[in-house]
């Protein structure tokens, strides 16, 4: 990941948590799915305003039907913003996109880093 957009939020209802102005994430999947979003909108596949658009109207969903005492969890409604926006667009069904995203998210963290590739020298 290069360089964030420069239309991610800094306040209102689509600013991701943030601490002492750095990013938070509460586990692992959360910052996966924050980086494969901006790595889709880095290739192309849509615009930010977009994106923006069904992550705030996902906060505004679950402000209004959300059960009392649920915990607010910033990154289930990115990541239900993200599988909308790639399906009306087209960039992959809804359903192939869901399995990706839990293939992908089940993943421990660091399991593609200081692994060295073993290659046969015969």
């Amino acid at each position: 990941m290069s360089v964030l957009p420069t239309q991610l939020a800094v306040d209102g209802p689509a600013a991701p948590p943030r601490a002492n102005g750095e990013l938070v994430f509460a586990a692992p999947w959360e910052s996966r799915v924050f980086g494969v979003t901006l790595s889709l909108f880095e290739a192309g596949h849509f615009e930010w305003s977009a994106f923006q658009a069904e992550l705030i109207e996902s906060i505004r969903t679950w402000e209004a039907n959300h059960e009392p005492g649920a915990c607010f969890e910033y990154y289930q409604c990115w990541l239900e913003a993200l599988e909308r926006l790639l399906d009306r667009l087209g960039v992959v069904e809804g359903a192939q996109l869901r399995a990706r995203v839990a293939q992908y998210l089940s993943r421990p963290a660091g399991h593609d880093h200081g692994h060295a590739h073993d290659h046969d020298h015969d």
